[in-house]
């Protein structure tokens, strides 16, 4: 991988703007891009163990930040640029309300909103939910199982404690948007793979031991699911963390599946046959009964070799 020259400091002007995002990957990225310069996406998402999805996210923000590099290397390849910024227009209250009128479908949505949301609708719900389906376009069948969709999503992340939020519902709405999620079966098909997914972190979760994945595991995760790894594959990687290093070291871990990926090894049945575990020197358990205590003499040797 062509390295770039590496420069003397970072101004503080740069490192404001990064800590006032507030976006790890959008700092990842652009040390990435400041240590090795501008490469493709698939090749930035595989080295930082990142989504397409999330590389390209965080380039746009890089991008309004304007912290993209002046000049010399091209930017990454960008998708399409939408025609709107991702914000809702301001719709008033007289205009929600006249252009709801007579729309039995749209009146269904904000019922079934009130609902979901656990309360009486406010204003600025009725400006999200309006915007949705005025702005997004997203038909108010796909709305109804958007709306069910953000309540299970709430409860796997919060648990009964908290019903999905205006801002929840429109950043899910934009997802939802950005994939052309328009008809009720590619809502229903989103919404199983969603749940798949939710079902495979579940049990990495419990491979790897882990009580609860953090945000940022859980992208990680999300992203060697998307290289094609599964549960077993982890839990040999897992394995082998904790038999070399003595725990799980999560960066030890990243390592592994990384040149895994970078070696085609996705299934088990690769992995053992291009990348066996190395058989232990370790004396076997009868080996380790009969052996006799070092003398002090051999303790002496020993250390002084260290």
């Amino acid at each position: 991988m062509p390295e770039k020259p590496a420069e003397n400091c970072i101004s503080s002007a740069v490192l404001d703007k990064l800590i006032a995002a507030h976006d790890g990957d959008v700092s990842l990225l652009w040390l990435y891009r400041q240590r090795y310069g501008a490469l493709d996406e698939e090749q930035a998402a595989q080295a930082l163990c990142r989504t397409l999805q999330e590389i390209r996210a965080a380039e746009e923000k890089l991008r309004r930040m304007e912290l993209l590099p002046e000049g010399g290397a091209p930017a990454l390849r960008q998708p399409p640029e939408p025609d709107a910024p991702e914000e809702l227009p301001q719709y008033t209250a007289g205009e929600i309300s006249r252009r709801s009128a007579g729309n039995s479908a749209l009146s269904a949505v904000y019922a079934e909103a009130a609902q979901v949301m656990g309360r009486a609708l406010s204003s600025n719900d009725l400006r999200v939910l309006f915007g949705i389906y005025d702005h997004l376009s997203l038909p108010p069948e796909v709305i109804l199982e958007l709306l069910h969709f953000c309540g299970e999503l709430c409860l796997w992340k919060y648990g009964e404690s908290r019903r999905p939020s205006a801002r929840f519902l429109e950043r899910e709405a934009y997802a939802w948007a950005n994939r052309e999620i328009l008809t009720l079966e590619q809502a229903e098909d989103y919404i199983r793979m969603r749940r798949e997914r939710h079902s495979d972190l579940g049990r990495i979760r419990e491979a790897l031991h882990l009580t609860e994945l953090s945000p940022t595991q859980e992208k990680e995760v999300n992203g060697w699911l998307e290289q094609g790894f599964g549960e077993e594959a982890i839990a040999i990687a897992a394995d082998r963390t904790v038999t070399n290093t003595g725990s799980l070291k999560w960066s030890y871990l990243r390592k592994i599946l990384q040149s895994w990926h970078q070696k085609g090894l996705h299934s088990p049945a690769e992995i053992a046959e291009k990348d066996p575990a190395r058989r232990s020197s370790a004396p076997s358990p009868q080996e380790s009964r009969v052996q006799k205590p070092l003398t002090s003499e051999q303790w002496d040797k020993i250390l002084d070799q260290i």
